[in-house]
């Protein structure tokens, strides 16, 4: 079992930054790639940006520029960096690991508010 817990979230201005943390507990070695998920209220869960055990990453449009995900394998947590935030880019934000299977793993998210 692999337990997901988030944070780093909160409320900031347009145009400005916050970093978001996950850290992983429990059966790790198992997870072989982590990602970064958002929900808006009335819209569906949607991918941010994810990222390999080796470093590849990802990233949805609406981010490129902006976000850069990062993980430190040997403290098992996974970092979004998030830069240049607009209001659209409130939300709840998500961890989440893949396990083979594949298995998911999900945190239980952490809010994030960018007023005008």
């Amino acid at each position: 079992q692999v337990q997901l817990v988030e944070s780093g979230g909160g409320l900031v201005q347009a145009g400005g930054s916050l970093r978001l943390s996950c850290a992983a507990s429990g059966r790790t070695v198992n997870i072989y790639e982590m990602g970064w998920y958002r929900q808006a209220p009335g819209k569906q869960r949607e991918l941010v940006a994810s990222i390999s055990r080796g470093g590849s990453t990802n990233y949805a449009d609406f981010v490129k520029g902006r976000f850069t995900v990062s993980r430190v394998n040997t403290r098992n947590t996974m970092y979004l960096q998030m830069n240049s935030l607009k209001p659209e880019d409130t939300a709840d934000y998500y961890c989440k690991g893949t396990a083979p299977g594949p298995v998911f793993y999900w945190g239980q998210g952490t809010q994030v508010t960018v007023s005008s």
